[in-house]
């Protein structure tokens, strides 16, 4: 489950035997962003995100901090399924037009 506020959401650990730690290629330590994901009536489910070979689990409605890749991938989602929604919308009217 994500944690409060004041720590990072949780990352699920997933390392292979190749894997080279992050701190160990000495990369900056990545900027963490606070987030809160509503709660919604369709589907209240916690969120998986997964971005190369790391995941997290963000539990809807408690704010957390995740690396700003994390809300790139959430925000990519979001535009996707908007995208798919007004494409369904138009090819739903287009077929109304034609039945009239």
């Amino acid at each position: 489950m994500a944690k409060t506020t004041d720590k990072p959401a949780e990352e699920l650990e997933q390392t292979t035997p190749l894997e080279v730690p992050a701190e160990a290629e000495g990369e900056q330590e990545e900027k963490l962003v606070t987030i809160r994901l509503p709660i919604i009536k369709e589907n209240n489910a916690d969120v998986f995100v997964r971005v190369n070979h790391r995941t997290w689990l963000i539990k809807r409605g408690e704010t957390v901090q995740v690396p700003e890749c994390v809300v790139e991938v959430l925000n990519n989602a979001e535009k996707a399924q908007l995208e798919a929604f007004e494409y369904e919308q138009k090819a739903t009217r287009k077929v109304k037009k034609d039945d009239n």
